[in-house]
């Protein structure tokens, strides 16, 4: 059989396949998956939802539904847009598999081949992962612990005329854990009005703040529609629902409804009727309390742990939210051979390389402090801290 020419460049998961050598050691220390805690998974309460919605609503919830979405929830959606200062209403909003469809739909949506793509350096795996198959150029741009670099930007386009698209994670990055600051999303909104270029904002972990303040989206400052936001109730409520939405102007969101309808017809009816009972039954917002609570206090654990047992040359970030720990190592580092000798003390992490569209950088690792104990926090990272002073 003739495969496609997308299929030769097309690469697995970095982190899937870091994932496997992982399962394969009984008792790993894993750091490397971008999992939600499972502490914070409301079994009980969903089985409660579930047995009421099949026994007033079944038929509704196993049947075909809208494409745009259950109209309950898009509501619900549509309020709490409001409250971040997002204009908003039902014809702004489409439902997705996640917001990982939604990264994928707006490739498709915006890019022919040839195009390229401006990520930050480094950038969400999984969103590099989708642009593949476009078979577009992916340009990643160097960000400080503000943000992307504006310069470094504005340099690229006005050196790539077929630039298309800018596609951010501005709270609490995956995979750095970086925020960017006020005055670079003003700044980068500024230059996608000067080179009539659209944002897409991809906010997955945006209400997990351990501290400073909330930073308004780029969407808030949105005045010409070139702002496609990505919200996700995965990492606050249950990835495996897999509910995600698209937040953008009227017209961009008839386009998102019709790729929709050409991939999948619709998300999962049940799950959606899911999300929207749980946000009617219970306050989400304490939810997110007690998941910001437990994170918090395992960053804190696992920052104070890099500082005292890995080698000064080693440098972290200090993620504000979120779910991700950045280590960028000496110049020469090979964080993949590292994760090898790393597994043979039980302890696993994801190799930062794949994580830069151009490559290049293999001395830098991603280290994920949600769903470890912390007792498996403080024995990982002694293990870990030995192994780099011994090879660095």
């Amino acid at each position: 059989m003739r495969l496609s020419s997308r299929i030769d460049v097309m690469k697995p998961s970095a982190i899937r396949e870091a994932g496997k050598l992982i399962a394969a050691k009984k008792n790993c220390i894993s750091f490397a998956a971008g999992l939600p805690s499972p502490d914070f998974i409301p079994v009980d309460i969903l089985k409660e939802i579930t047995n009421e919605i099949l026994s007033t609503n079944g038929t509704q919830a196993l049947q075909y539904g809208p494409t745009k979405g259950h109209e309950p929830l898009l509501l619900k959606i549509k309020e709490r847009m409001l409250t971040k200062g997002m204009s908003c209403d039902l014809e702004n909003l489409q439902i997705t598999t996640g917001s990982q469809q939604a990264i994928s739909f707006s490739a498709m949506l915006f890019l022919d081949k040839g195009d390229t793509i401006i990520t930050e350096n480094p950038s969400y795996l999984g969103a590099l992962a989708s642009f593949a198959p476009f078979e577009c150029n992916v340009k990643g741009v160097d960000a400080d612990a503000h943000g992307m670099k504006m310069d470094e930007l504005e340099s690229l386009l006005e050196s790539d005329n077929k630039a298309k698209m800018i596609y951010v994670v501005p709270n609490f990055s995956n995979p750095t854990g970086k925020t960017w600051t006020s005055e670079r999303r003003k700044k980068l909104y500024a230059l996608a009005q000067k080179y009539d270029l659209p944002i897409i904002e991809d906010d997955p972990y945006g209400e997990i703040r351990f501290e400073g303040q909330p930073v308004p989206s780029i969407k808030s400052m949105d005045v010409d529609g070139r702002v496609v936001y990505l919200g996700s109730f995965s990492k606050i409520f249950c990835a495996g629902l897999r509910v995600g939405w698209i937040l953008a102007q009227p017209e961009l969101i008839s386009k998102y409804e019709m790729i929709k309808q050409g991939a999948d017809l619709q998300s999962n009816q049940l799950a959606q009727m899911q999300v929207e009972t749980y946000l009617t039954k219970y306050d989400i917002d304490e939810e997110v309390k007690k998941i910001i609570e437990g994170y918090k206090q395992k960053r804190d654990l696992m920052c104070s742990m890099i500082d005292v047992h890995f080698p000064k040359s080693v440098k972290r970030t200090h993620p504000e939210g979120g779910m991700f720990v950045w280590l960028d190592l000496p110049e020469g580092a090979d964080a993949t051979s590292l994760l090898k000798k790393s597994l043979e003390l039980d302890v696993g992490f994801v190799p930062g390389g794949p994580f830069y569209p151009e490559g290049g950088r293999e001395n830098s690792i991603r280290l994920s402090y949600a769903t470890m104990s912390p007792e498996q926090i403080s024995i990982g990272i002694k293990r870990l801290g030995a192994l780099l002073n011994d090879e660095l």
